[in-house]
């Protein structure tokens, strides 16, 4: 059985994706690290990062322009039977062009879901997809998960921030620690914090904005019926303070 065979058969398996520019990633030391955890969390099995920085340099070799750069890690011999047998991970590294990183503002809608095992970044996209797929056909661009406490937590693939009149806050929420997140709370040099969030919590808060390695830092227009700017001078201060960040190369 192939990687993807047993992607497709089991979806038994995890992942991280990166943004590779002129063979340079912002972050690229968490996202080793996380392959390494994550493979010792699903598979108590260790992986080597020497060796998965040179099977990406491998599989960006050549192409040109910002590409995004995902690497999956599942077991071709898992069995369904017997998950719990000794593993053997192997990688699967797939590359396509990298989106630009100033899109438009992003319209969600909240939805009462909680990712399994929010903490990993595995492979189980079906409930997100689903999320966003039925948030997309209602007319919105994507879905924010909001959980049986009632608190915001996450987008489906992406890390959620918010001002108010001065602050930078995070939801307090069994979420993906999200690398871009991550650097972005290191680098900004404002006052900022951690708090649970509520949907009524939101008319407090003056902007939002979605994080994730391929994109950056995206505006959010609205979540629901509540509103945001998205011109927040704030917004700008976080994007500089994000490219300020020099990548490693890999």
């Amino acid at each position: 059985m192939t990687a993807i065979e047993s992607l497709a058969l089991t979806n038994y398996g995890h992942f991280t994706t990166m943004r590779v520019e002129d063979g340079r990633v912002r972050g690229l030391g968490m996202h080793l690290d996380r392959l390494v955890s994550d493979c010792a969390t699903l598979f108590s099995a260790e992986l080597c990062p020497a060796n998965l920085r040179e099977r990406i340099r491998g599989a960006v070799a050549g192409l040109e322009g910002p590409v995004t750069v995902r690497v999956s890690v599942t077991d071709p011999g898992l069995s369904l039977a017997r998950p719990s047998a000794p593993a053997h991970p192997e990688l699967l590294i797939t590359t396509r062009p990298a989106p630009p990183e100033d899109q438009p503002p992003l319209r969600v809608r909240s939805a009462r879901y909680v990712r399994d095992v929010p903490a990993v970044k595995h492979t189980g996209l079906f409930g997100s997809l689903f999320e966003r797929r039925r948030a997309q056909l209602d007319g919105y661009d994507d879905a924010l998960f909001i959980g049986p406490d009632g608190l915001i937590s996450e987008g489906v693939t992406w890390n959620i921030g918010f001002f108010d009149a001065n602050n930078l806050i995070w939801p307090l929420a069994d979420v993906l620690p999200g690398v871009t997140a991550r650097l972005l709370a290191a680098a900004h040099d404002g006052p900022q914090r951690s708090e649970p969030i509520s949907l009524s919590g939101l008319a407090g808060m003056t902007t939002a904005f979605a994080t994730n390695s391929t994109g950056g830092i995206r505006p959010i227009a609205s979540i629901d019926t509540t509103c945001f700017d998205t011109v927040n001078p704030l917004l700008d201060l976080l994007r500089k303070q994000y490219v300020d960040l020099v990548p490693k190369v890999i």
